[in-house]
């Protein structure tokens, strides 16, 4: 017999009755667990675990699902901005006030929702969801490829061309984004002698390493981040280290201070 709790669990804590039902779950148990507190009713034929989320509630008492950016926020995906509005998933043209509709199928999948992101985001952002699915999910990039053929994806494409496999996080999918578009040539994960893998080479001359602090709590992590410094002096590489705050909010200040790196290295030469 299935468990109530390990049912809704698999739906991050929210589904509805007929989810519950078809996945073995009897009427009396449903009842006995709202008896006992420990799922609820939250609108018409959904149902909750304590501490659900309120906007996944919200979400699927539309009903529909996470679509697009917001998709990918419960899916685990780097997202770059939180959306002003909850963006969700219809099987119909009917719209919801206080929430971006895309019509699609529900759930969407993994590739529905890069798609969605792709279109709908800006830029920046629908690159950092589509390269985390790749990085995180194992999302094939030639199954992005065929599902933007049309010949009003050509924005898209290009975008997914620009996705690079072995990227490491959000901030140095950001920060090779912002590089690229203000002209420079960069390189990522370049392979460095005794130091393993920098994170991206600007003009073959400057390195950035991109900090982020989630990383950073404990004494481990600190003396790499020293180790990594001290290799790259020792070898001539001159290497700015750069946190997600910096190329979030003062992207101009960023492209600003590698420029001005690149042009003392080309003065003293």
């Amino acid at each position: 017999m299935a468990n109530i709790i390990d049912v809704l669990s698999k739906y991050d804590g929210v589904t509805r009755a007929k989810y519950i039902a078809a996945a073995g779950v009897s009427h009396n148990q449903l009842k006995y667990a709202m008896a006992a507190g420990t799922v609820s009713r939250v609108a018409r034929g959904v149902y909750a675990l304590p501490g659900a989320d309120a906007q996944l509630i919200s979400i699927r008492s539309l009903p529909a699902e996470p679509g697009c950016i917001t998709a990918a926020h419960f899916g685990g995906l780097w997202v770059l901005h939180a959306p002003a509005q909850p963006h969700v998933a219809l099987t119909h043209s009917r719209s919801y006030q206080g929430f971006v509709c895309h019509r699609s199928s529900t759930p969407p999948t993994l590739l529905d929702t890069v798609v969605q992101c792709l279109r709908c985001l800006p830029e920046p952002d629908g690159l950092i969801v589509a390269e985390s699915a790749v990085v995180l999910k194992g999302l094939p990039l030639n199954a992005l490829r065929r599902r933007l053929d049309g010949r009003n994806d050509a924005r898209e494409r290009r975008i997914v061309s620009e996705i690079v496999p072995q990227s490491q996080s959000l901030i140095e999918c950001l920060a090779r984004f912002l590089l690229v578009r203000a002209g420079f040539h960069v390189e990522s994960q370049v392979n460095v002698p005794g130091l393993g893998h920098l994170d991206l080479m600007v003009d073959g001359r400057v390195g950035i390493e991109t900090d982020g602090a989630e990383f950073h709590m404990d004494r481990t992590s600190f003396e790499e981040d020293r180790r990594r410094w001290n290799v790259t002096t020792r070898r001539g590489i001159p290497t700015l280290v750069v946190t997600y705050p910096l190329l979030r909010d003062h992207p101009e200040e960023f492209i600003a201070m590698v420029r001005e790196t690149l042009n003392r290295l080309s003065a003293a030469a």
